[in-house]
């Protein structure tokens, strides 16, 4: 691990700690973050590669994807057990890749519970696996499956299990194990009465309940008394009916007697309508639930056991704010280890200017977990893809022309420019960013900023050539090596009477320049028009936002990290209006449809609670007049929609046609010239705005391009 002197601004964050026989560099702690490369048959090469570059970027503990202790714990088919298909060779190469990088890993144990999707799923018997509870209540991913209720027995069984997998981790060389007790698993639905209806010693009353997560505990620490031993425990289920703060409270003194070296602080369960990781929870909102839990813990007979915070925390200076005063002793960060692997070290070194901030869009991490697919980073598309695309400098340097500065163009750019290659950057604008450019006008992703910003202090400090202003013609790119086309995406024209008219727009006008007083219809309901909503509702002041968050959902939201950093300062000057003055319409599909699976439901609800009216169904807009756009409802009716001023949200146009007619003549100056060339993102394919597949398409065409 190799981490520049501190930089002031991060001082506390930067200092040692010990967690129990842990002797760590800084207080950074990488939480688990589970990415299907545990179950990869590749022997744990890649698995290995991925915790090898955040230890070597600094990350002082990393806690594993959870490992389920049992077959019958499994969340999934993608989840490993030890002793189970080699899965113990393939974390031994991932402990022993840490270890080399100066890092120290934990096991994180886990059983699901009746959160188990086992659709499909058998044991290492081809038996079919059956979701177990402390109660056969099923919950609403489930499809219908009901778990079976544990019997003593199987609790006790349970209680082995996990003492029995924390051996396995010391065996393999794990320096810790944290045990998973938050977020709506097995051990968090013994301790809610919301899940444990019981009435043997395993529940019928609050003492009862916590029992299971005692025994483990006690259990597991009694397995491995030289390990590092760590539980994650819900500060909050935010689940009505559920544990109070009392009741953890209780559970936190009851554990702290058993020798537990650390107890990291989560937050909610998968199924709680409260939003807990999407981009608009404000930045550390749920610090105080650490603090809580902080304070019981130094106030007890044993003040010396850790507490870590996490949760909506993307940046080294929230950490800071949050370690400050002495009362969290570090902080856990996830999604931002996806998005820059060191993180840690550029922090540390000053080069917040370097470091890409995970957005919390979700898109590549969460919304591909839960489904089963292959986790990566919009951001970072290397991101659990090291072995494919590895970061070794090229043995060949090569000139490399990437034409568009969006998302995809800055990946491919960044990418060439690391790897040694000789890069030149066309955007035509006057800006980079493309659609993230827009997008970070938006309430809520105004770290969408922080990913141009990196870029574009990468390949200024690597030496590559930014063209600003200046559209690419065939004869700049005829000497060309390699040419990544990635253009982007215009607004789709619409063809409605009185389009052309004064108060109608395009949503990027609408972004950049703001829309004046009064009523707003906005044609089209997918993902742009949602965002759109939200601008013209919503404050461009965290603060604010934070305030009516904490309003909405009756929480008690820190401010500690709240508007703090000048990439999430207002960008753009916009006329706010109550709600019901927006009314947002689309012929068919979802409203928000291209949002991600876990973040869609926060934007509507957001827009819900703020009074804009959702028109579904239209099939026809007839026309747009003055104060008024005309169309035909799901009914046939003809119908007046009040509308001051119009916004066109109703997709896109590849910037420049790569398929047929191209009047910039690119395409067909590249074939003559002879040069290799690849076209990604918008600029191959409008039908949706992908920024995953934009970036990924980028990475993968500039590593074939350009090897």
């Amino acid at each position: 691990m190799t981490v520049a002197a501190p930089d002031t601004a991060v001082a506390t964050v930067a200092s040692p700690w010990t967690l129990g026989p842990l002797h760590l560099p800084n207080r950074v702690v990488m939480g688990s973050m589970h990415t299907g490369l545990e179950v990869h048959d590749d022997g744990g090469v890649g698995m290995a590669a991925f915790y090898r570059e955040r230890a070597a970027g600094g990350a002082a503990c990393i806690i594993t994807g959870g490992i389920a202790i049992s077959d019958g714990a499994r969340g999934g088919p993608d989840f490993a057990v030890f002793g189970v298909d080699g899965a113990d060779e393939r974390f031994r190469l991932a402990v022993e890749a840490v270890h080399e990088s100066g890092g120290t890993i934990l096991a994180q144990l886990f059983h699901a519970g009746r959160y188990a999707l086992v659709a499909g799923m058998t044991d290492r018997h081809g038996a079919p696996q059956r979701a177990v509870a402390p109660s056969a209540l099923p919950w609403a991913a489930a499809r219908g499956v009901v778990p079976t209720e544990l019997t003593g027995a199987e609790v006790e069984q349970t209680i082995a299990d996990f003492a029995a997998a924390a051996r396995s981790a010391r065996d393999i060389g794990f320096d810790g194990v944290e045990i998973m007790a938050s977020e709506g698993y097995l051990i968090n639905q013994f301790a809610s009465p919301l899940t444990n209806l019981r009435d043997d010693e395993w529940g019928g009353s609050a003492a009862a309940r916590r029992r299971f997560p005692v025994e483990v505990v006690r259990a597991v620490r009694a397995a491995v008394p030289d390990l590092a031993v760590t539980i994650r425990l819900s500060g909050a289920d935010l689940m009505p009916g559920s544990s109070t703060d009392d009741d953890v409270d209780a559970l936190v003194h009851e554990l702290l007697p058993l020798g537990l070296d650390g107890i990291s602080v989560g937050i909610g369960w998968h199924e709680s309508r409260t939003p807990t990781v999407q981009a608009a929870v404000p930045h550390g909102a749920w610090l105080s639930y650490a603090e809580r839990i902080a304070r019981v813990v130094r106030a007890s007979d044993h003040p010396d056991v850790r507490v870590i915070a996490s949760n909506r925390m993307t940046d080294l200076r929230d950490g800071e704010a949050v370690l400050a005063d002495g009362l969290i002793d570090a902080v856990a960060l996830a999604r931002p280890f996806l998005a820059d692997p060191e993180i840690v070290s550029r922090s540390l070194g000053g080069r917040f200017d370097l470091v890409n901030t995970c957005i919390g869009c979700n898109q590549a991490c969460l919304d591909r977990s839960i489904i089963g697919q292959p986790v990566s980073c919009l951001v970072n598309p290397r991101a659990a893809r090291e072995v494919a695309f590895p970061a070794r400098p090229t043995a060949e340097p090569k000139r490399v022309d990437v034409v568009g500065g969006g998302p995809a163009g800055l990946a491919a750019a960044v990418d060439a420019a690391r790897r040694g290659h000789r890069v030149t950057l066309w955007e035509a604008t006057d800006t980079l960013g493309g659609q993230f450019g827009l997008a970070a006008l938006v309430p809520g992703k105004e770290d969408y900023a922080a990913t141009i910003r990196a870029a574009r202090t990468e390949l200024h400090d690597r030496g590559a050539t930014v063209h600003l202003g200046r559209a690419a013609t065939a004869a700049d790119l005829a000497d060309s090596e390699a040419v990544v086309l990635a253009a982007g995406v215009v607004p789709r024209l619409v063809d409605i009477a009185g389009a052309d008219l004064p108060h109608v727009r395009s949503y990027e006008q609408a972004l950049r320049e703001g829309v004046p007083d009064g009523t707003v219809a906005i044609i089209g309901g997918g993902g742009i028009g949602v965002d759109t909503a939200a601008f013209l509702t919503e404050s461009p002041d965290e603060v604010v936002r934070a305030a009516e968050f904490a309003a909405r959902w009756d929480l008690a939201v820190a401010t500690e990290v709240v508007g703090d950093l000048p990439q999430r300062q207002p960008t753009a000057l916009r006329t706010l209006r109550p709600g019901d003055q927006v009314t947002v319409l689309r012929r068919s599909g979802k409203f928000g449809q291209g949002v991600g699976l876990t973040s869609r439901w926060v934007a509507l609800g957001r827009l819900r609670d703020a009074g804009v009216r959702m028109v579904g169904g239209v099939q026809e807009y007839l026309r747009i007049e003055p104060g008024a756009l005309w169309i035909r409802d799901e009914d046939g009716a003809e119908r007046m929609v009040p509308a001051d001023n119009v916004v066109i949200c109703a997709g896109q146009e590849q910037a420049i046609d790569t398929d047929g007619d191209d009047p910039t003549g690119l395409v067909s100056g590249l074939q003559a010239a002879g040069v290799p060339y690849a076209v990604v993102g918008g600029a191959r394919d409008a039908r949706s705005v992908d920024a995953v597949r934009a970036t990924s398409e980028a990475l993968e065409a500039v590593r074939a391009l350009a090897p």
